[in-house]
């Protein structure tokens, strides 16, 4: 099956995808009850720091520790969104208390949200109504590089050329 949205390819650095193992991916989270199997299986330092997430093209949440690689979370395969994420335990159950698009192997655009909140949701995952902090990226067509625009400046920091406003990281999109 797959889940509806525009999938990411990886456009990070080629060793980090070449060092990507089968079997190496992230947690796959489709319950609340996975969820917690996952998350009481983490040490009381993991819970301290964002957790690395993705979401695949079936529209499965996968995570893994904070300081994995996206791609390896992914199985090296393509994303419809990609981030950090941290939980606050509630009353209830667990709840999403920040999430972000930061994932600078993937890029993925803010409209990312959607394909993360439906499988947030489809992992009984209470759940903020947008990213708590969005990471806008975009190409630069002069120089090739990836940046992150800061204040809605629209300005490559490495060869000072005007960036697009449309969501242009991927070439081959």
């Amino acid at each position: 099956m797959r889940a509806r949205g525009r999938s990411y390819r990886y456009v990070g650095p080629v060793e980090l995808k070449a060092a990507v193992r089968p079997g190496s991916s992230g947690c796959r989270i489709s319950s609340a009850a996975e969820f917690s199997d996952w998350i009481a299986g983490r040490s009381v330092a993991e819970l301290t720091e964002p957790f690395t997430f993705v979401v695949a093209t079936d529209g499965a949440l996968r995570l893994a520790p904070q300081r994995s690689e996206h791609v390896a979370c992914a199985g090296g395969d393509m994303v419809l969104g990609a981030g950090e994420i941290s939980f606050v335990r509630e009353a209830d159950g667990w709840a999403v208390s920040e999430v972000s698009n930061q994932s600078t192997g993937y890029c993925p655009g803010i409209g990312s949200w959607s394909a993360v909140a439906r499988a947030l949701d489809g992992a009984g995952l209470g759940r903020p109504s947008g990213f708590t902090h969005e990471v806008v990226f975009r190409r630069c067509p002069g120089c090739q590089e990836h940046n992150i625009v800061r204040e809605n400046d629209f300005v490559c920091v490495f060869c000072d050329s005007d960036l697009p406003e449309a969501w242009n990281v991927d070439p081959t999109v």
